[in-house]
């Protein structure tokens, strides 16, 4: 509830003043019978009219209340919104060749980008994700779609074990990764299409050029964030031997410049991670700069309601006017 004329509000300020009034001078005003003594009526029992003597002042503040209550105007509404949610389509490009598996990042490269990237995914429900995974070559294991649980699942069950098993060639094709992403997003009608390209290598397979490929995303609009993930240094790789993994240090070879040039192409921006929490921060600065777009019409059609405070007002007023003319009644 709501007050068209609140300024009537502050015509409740008076009762202070009447309030005063009552309590210290009213009965010095009043008519007075002089008597003898008043000893026998020390332990007189109060009658009930006695009890109610100062029932009239009571309903006349609450008739005084009521009726600035109606001068104020009490207003109630029926309210409701219609919510238009513009979601930004996102497609995730990640890397998964064998390098993935170092282990400069806890616990591994590619187990660390799998946790940040399943944050991202659960802290955007409104979204259109989607995931492309590439080695030497590149597809899609999850087409861009709200249904995130699928989506989650099908990323927990990503490795790096395709090349490996001779599913996928071994390599980093970043072109192909980036291509592959671009496609699923080319008919997509929102207004905002992301792709979150993030490797761990240099582009060394694949028939197509990170650079035709960013070329591609900028001229359907697509800004491509793209993700250095590795030390700066040599990073422990688990080598497969006879009984057991021999750790080895191999270099960390990644682009930065092509990586640099891909994002600063598409009007994005490129980032290095060397670490899990430098990875989880890029993840959450990228989630910041594409907010989803949350439009909200409110409807509102408001309704007078002064009926029962002007109800509550006629009735105390007559109800004092009918105790002073009759059960309390005085003598002039």
């Amino acid at each position: 509830m709501e007050f068209a004329n609140k300024e009537y509000l502050f015509l409740l300020l008076l009762l202070i003043p009447y309030i005063l009034w009552f309590m210290l001078y009213r009965k010095k005003s009043e008519p007075t019978m002089q008597m003898s003594d008043t000893y026998a009526y020390r332990y007189a029992p109060k009658s009930w009219k006695v009890r109610i003597i100062n029932l009239p002042f009571f309903l006349r503040i609450i008739t005084f209340v009521m009726i600035i209550l109606v001068l104020a105007r009490p207003q109630t509404h029926n309210s409701w919104k219609h919510e238009n949610v513009e979601g930004i389509d996102i497609m995730l490009a990640m890397d998964v060749s064998t390098s993935m598996l170092a282990e400069d990042l806890k616990p591994n490269r590619i187990e660390a980008a799998k946790a940040v990237a399943a944050e991202f995914i659960a802290g955007r429900p409104n979204d259109n994700i989607g995931l492309t995974i590439f080695a030497g070559e590149a597809f899609t294991q999850c087409p861009i779609t709200t249904d995130h649980q699928s989506l989650l699942n099908l990323l927990q069950n990503v490795r790096t074990d395709i090349a490996a098993r001779g599913l996928i060639q071994d390599g980093t094709a970043i072109g192909m990764g980036l291509a592959n992403a671009v496609s699923r997003l080319k008919d997509s009608k929102a207004k905002s299409k992301v792709v979150i390209l993030l490797t761990d290598g240099s582009n060394n397979m694949g028939d197509i050029s990170p650079m035709t490929a960013a070329e591609i995303a900028k001229s359907l609009g697509i800004r491509v964030y793209t993700i250095g993930v590795g030390t700066n240094r040599m990073a422990p790789y688990p080598m497969p031997v006879a009984g057991g993994v021999q750790y080895v240090n191999i270099p960390v070879e990644i682009d930065t410049q092509t990586l640099s040039d891909i994002a600063a192409t598409t009007d994005a921006d490129f980032h290095r991670a060397t670490n899990t929490s430098q990875l989880k921060q890029i993840y959450r600065s990228i989630d910041k700069l594409e907010k989803t777009k949350l439009n909200v019409k409110k409807y509102s059609k408001k309704y007078e309601a002064y009926q029962p405070f002007a109800i509550v007002a006629v009735l105390s007023l007559l109800l004092e006017i009918l105790l002073r003319v009759t059960v309390l009644r005085r003598i002039p």
